[in-house]
């Protein structure tokens, strides 16, 4: 005969698989609001650029803003995702189909 979990014991199983559940790859992805996707998808833009200044928002490192000395800024080369409007609707469905 299995033992009935304890309300406390029941709470704790619950959040630990709410937790594990929300960790899914396919969960989260598919979970996310266009805002999250967007902001996720700038991080990984930015975190892909190898150089030091990919938006004009980043900082060199003698501390200042990279401003016009950006990878953004400069026409060619690397053209990596700073802004909310770099994302296409396109863009945003593509990651939820990964």
């Amino acid at each position: 005969m299995q033992a009935a979990l304890k309300p406390k014991n029941f709470l704790i199983t619950l959040l630990i698989g709410a937790v594990f559940g929300l960790m899914s790859p396919a969960f989260a992805a598919s979970d996310k609001t266009d805002a999250e996707i967007i902001q996720t998808l700038i991080k990984e833009s930015i975190a892909n650029y190898s150089g030091v200044c990919p938006c004009p928002y980043s900082i060199k490192r003698s501390g200042r803003r990279c401003g016009k000395s950006s990878a953004y800024s400069k026409p060619g080369g690397a053209e990596p995702l700073c802004y909310a409007a770099d994302i296409t609707p396109q863009m945003i469905q593509r990651y939820r189909n990964r």
